[in-house]
């Protein structure tokens, strides 16, 4: 994640709330008296595929709750969390993540017990809540801050869909039904291939797909922006972002070293900072290296929304510091 970095493995004393061991259920999720099962657009998250859900918020955000599923005072939270989400047809994921076996993500997050609620967008976690919700908190979760998260997503463009998953006979897969989801129809049929290893997590894979889909279709808007950001986590998207950081500042005049921290910038959802940084670049007289600087930024304009300020704004700097 941009700003933090997660040890999967590392022991945490003391992480599982041992109130809850007084609320255990025996049921499996989806059973009678069980927790919520995971479908649809509800996923259960361990330490083995958490940096790959991470770096699928640089596609779509994601809710991230922190939770135990054998704690029956949780069910009624993570079935309205799950409810609301899918309702929203993939526009954004909740990702489960039970803490009792999965300790080393409540320590990187600083979580001392559960619930535990976080927005992810572009790979930054924002906390929302600590600890049991009531009524009304959870009515407002789900009313208001829900879709304020999508909207704050967008505006680093961070707008695709999640991908549809699950035992359709779950609770949550049933929601979703109800309400007219499909995933498969949303992805359309010549982008298959390319979705399909972009959920695997091989993005230079399905970067290759999208060029093919682009190559038959050049105007085909959703295909290079998938395509951009399949580039940028395939380039950077296991990158240490410290190390990164670092390695700007201490060559400001080397061209790869300002496009890997704009490439940071750009999964952490900075994407002013990283317009700027390589348009800055180019005004500071390395025109030289404005071919790799103008590539790697007609990549990164696709990804906002072609309405968005910052993009216009961008493209007049570029043709200006270009000619």
């Amino acid at each position: 994640m941009a700003d933090q970095q997660f040890n999967p493995g590392v022991s945490l004393a003391g992480a599982v709330d041992l109130e809850a061991l007084k609320h255990q259920v025996k049921a499996e999720p989806g059973q009678a008296g069980g927790a919520p099962a995971a479908g649809a657009y509800v996923i259960d998250t361990t330490e083995n595929t958490f940096q790959a859900m991470v770096q699928t918020s640089a596609t779509f955000p994601i809710l991230l709750l922190l939770w135990i599923p054998t704690d029956d005072r949780l069910f009624p939270m993570a079935r309205a969390l799950g409810d609301a989400v899918n309702a929203l047809n993939g526009k954004i994921q909740l990702s489960r993540i039970d803490i009792s076996t999965n300790a080393s993500i409540a320590q990187a997050l600083q979580v001392q017990g559960a619930p535990a609620l976080f927005a992810l967008i572009g790979g930054r976690p924002m906390p929302l809540l600590q600890g049991l919700p009531g009524d009304d908190e959870l009515k407002q979760l789900c009313d208001e801050v829900i879709p304020k998260i999508i909207q704050a997503a967008a505006q680093a463009g961070v707008s695709g869909t999640a991908p549809y998953s699950g035992d359709p006979d779950s609770d949550a897969a049933k929601s979703a039904a109800a309400s007219g989801t499909d995933a498969a129809a949303q992805v359309p049929p010549e982008h298959a291939e390319a979705h399909r290893l972009a959920e695997e997590g091989d993005y230079a894979g399905a970067a290759a797909e999208y060029e093919h889909v682009l190559e038959m279709n050049p105007g085909d808007a959703l295909a290079a922006r998938e395509r951009a950001k399949a580039l940028l986590l395939a380039r950077s998207g296991q990158a240490n972002v410290r190390e990164v950081r670092a390695a700007a500042a201490a060559a400001p005049d080397d061209v790869e070293a300002q496009l890997a921290v704009a490439d940071i910038d750009m999964i952490g959802g900075q994407i002013q900072d990283a317009f700027d940084r390589l348009l800055d670049y180019l005004a500071a007289g390395h025109k030289e290296d404005i071919e790799p600087v103008r590539k790697r930024l007609l990549e990164y304009f696709a990804i906002p929304e072609p309405t968005d300020p910052r993009l216009a704004r961008a493209r007049r700097r570029l043709a200006t510091l270009m000619y």
